[in-house]
């Protein structure tokens, strides 16, 4: 898929540097505002979480200081946490952002697994995903499945290893929400979650496996995702299943 169309991603008065580059792990931002409830920057690579997708981690270092990000709100600015110990930069600061890159990587190829899945088991089973979760190299998506088909977890898990084998290539861009929702199949979730005031809509797109709308940091392409185990198909009710999954370190 091709597109002309770009934007900048913002949240109130960030730049949000990490949808576009997502291999970014550091980054210099000017410190907007700054107190114990949490930092602004004018630019960041920091995540801010969603989508069942966790925050990042990681440290603003400025003038031989270092402080410590454990977490990022989103308000009406985006907003970073810092360590309850540590100082505090003073707006006009020139900082250097660092991403916890083990944790984001981990984060990465998580989110990307739960694509490969998701797109498995649409393409096999026929069925969409309700609702998930992940933390760095575990996670768990539920699927409208009625009905499970012997031998439906290792067989799961071994559909899941082929893509990874198969070194599908993982791309990310920006369309109009028109170009977007012309695409076929893009939400592969019982329910919509775009929302209707989103003009410019963010693709993850898994070459001929997965195409859909999300705002996570992916890795690029299903190799790098690694061995995949299917550790549980649980029920969670009437034609619901839930999938537990989990990577190799």
């Amino acid at each position: 898929m091709e597109s002309n169309y770009s934007t900048e991603h913002r949240h109130g008065r960030t730049t949000r540097l990490e949808l576009d580059s997502q291999e970014l792990m550091d980054f210099e931002a000017v410190v907007l505002d700054a107190d114990r409830e949490g930092i602004v920057l004018d630019r960041s690579a920091f995540y801010p979480g969603g989508g069942g997708q966790p925050p990042d981690m990681g440290a603003l270092s400025y003038h031989g200081v270092l402080t410590r990000i454990v977490g990022v709100r989103k308000t009406d600015d985006l907003v970073l946490v810092p360590h309850d110990d540590d100082p505090l930069p003073t707006p006009g600061t020139v900082v250097t952002g660092v991403i916890d890159e083990g944790r984001r990587r981990e984060l990465m190829r998580t989110h990307s697994a739960l694509h490969l899945l998701s797109g498995v088991v649409f393409r096999d089973f026929g069925a969409l995903v309700t609702g998930g979760n992940m933390d760095p190299l575990s996670a768990r998506l539920d699927f409208n499945l009625s009905e499970v088909p012997p031998g439906f977890k290792d067989d799961l898990e071994a559909l899941c290893n082929v893509e990874v084998a198969n070194d599908r290539a993982i791309s990310v861009q920006n369309l109009s929400r028109a170009e977007a929702f012309a695409l076929p199949d893009i939400i592969r979730t019982a329910t919509d979650l775009v929302p209707k005031h989103l003009e410019v809509v963010r693709i993850v797109d898994i070459e001929g496996l997965d195409c859909q709308a999300d705002g996570g940091t992916h890795v690029q392409s299903t190799a790098q995702i690694g061995p995949l185990r299917v550790l549980k198909v649980e029920n969670k009710g009437k034609g619901f299943r839930r999938v537990r999954i989990a990577l190799t370190p």
